[in-house]
Formats: structure tokens, sequence, C-alpha cells
């Protein structure tokens, strides 16, 4: 598989099989992630990788937080605006309502869509799970590096034939992720991330979100016609 057959075959799987994941794929994962650039070199990641029983107490944890209807807000963490514009609050429901009518989550349906939430902190059933932090005191070009090397992971992921999917809902529910992965108070979560092997069967992972056309979103100068 070359890069751009990873590019484009990569997607957010949300229904993992139960095959397991050998430690060793995910060592060797990180070991070329390592190559991810950064900003003069800086290398701003922390990456804990959870499976077994400390990923099923992190699970346990979280589900229970989140049926208390515990969840922080991601505005407390400068992570996503309490109010998005148009075209970014547009392209979030196109591809929120694609997923919920694959699985006859009807508008208004709250427990339905409640259950297919809840999937998150689950991992959708990977059998690991990445957690990302960068120390709190770097600002927003460490944040490009960390999204640099967690693509670069997720590429290497598929030449591997595995599929991930990148989870900023953790974000709402930190403690027992601090508490349980042992993370310093100086850091920062970044994000999460399921990793596996893909239910082929799950009608969710038919779903491929839209992109925008380049009209829409390059402008070119100075190339000549």
């Amino acid at each position: 598989m070359n890069v751009e057959e990873a590019i484009l075959s990569r997607r957010s799987v949300r229904a993992f099989t139960d095959q397991s994941v050998e430690k060793s794929q995910v060592q060797h994962i990180l070991e070329v992630a390592q190559r991810a650039p950064s900003g003069t070199n800086t290398q701003p990641w922390h990456t804990y990788v959870c499976a077994g029983d400390v990923r099923n107490s992190i699970v346990q944890d979280v589900c229970a937080l989140f049926d208390a209807g515990k969840s922080e807000k991601y505005e407390d963490y400068d992570y996503y605006p309490p109010v998005w514009e148009d075209i970014h609050r547009k392209r979030r429901q196109g591809v929120g309502w694609g997923l919920y009518g694959l699985l006859g989550i009807e508008k208004g349906d709250r427990e339905g869509s409640m259950r297919q939430s809840k999937r998150n902190f689950r991992f959708f059933d990977a059998p690991v799970g990445l957690f990302f932090t960068t120390d709190s005191y770097l600002g927003k070009g460490s944040w490009l590096d960390m999204g640099l090397y967690i693509q670069t992971i997720m590429l290497e992921a598929r030449q591997l034939g595995l599929h991930t999917c990148p989870q900023a809902a953790w974000v709402a529910f930190q403690k027992p992720i601090f508490h349980h992965l042992e993370i310093p108070e100086t850091q920062s979560l970044v994000c999460g991330l399921a990793l596996g092997y893909e239910d082929t069967s799950a009608i969710e992972n038919t779903l491929v979100s839209e992109r925008e056309s380049l009209e829409d979103t390059v402008k070119f100068y100075g190339f000549e016609e």
C-alpha cells in the first residue's frame, strides 16, 4: 500500500472487530510516527496506549460519567467554540446525520443519539485505545505538530491493514483518563484514538464523509495558465 492508497482508504471507523492488536504492531506504528515533523524538532507529543483491563477501566468510568450527564464543555479547554459558524455547522451536521441515517436514528430520537454517542467511550469496540497529550504551556504551533504526528500514526496503521478513529469526544471526560494512565496535570489532552480491525459488516462503516471541492477551499496565485 502506497501513501496515496493509505490516505484515500483511511476513514473514521466506528465499529471494530474483537481481533486483537499485538503490542509489537503498536510499537512499530509509533516508531515510524516518531519521524513526523515538528517545529524546530520539539516533538511535543506524549502517547498513552491502553488495552485489556486498563482500557476497560477507562471505558467503565467514562461511561458511568456519561450516563450521569457529567460531561465537561469543550470550550472550557479552549478546544471547540461554543457556537459554530454556518459553514462549519453545516459540515458537522452533514456527517452527523449521514451516520445517523445509516443507523436508523431519526431526528428527535434522543435515546438513539445518546446510545451512539456512548459508543465513542467504548472505542467503538476497538481493542486498543491511544490518548495523545502535549505539555500545557505550549501553544498553537505545537498543537499543529500533534496533528501531524497523529495523522502519521493513522496512515501507518493503514499500512498494516488496521483502521482508526480519532476521537475528540474524550476531551469532555478527562478525569478517569488522567487517573488510570497517570498523566501529569502539566499535560493537556489532545484527543483519543481507537485502533483495531474494521468490522466490515457494520453499516456505519459504509459512511464516506463528503469533502469540499478545491474551488471552495484553495486559491492559486502566480501560476501560468
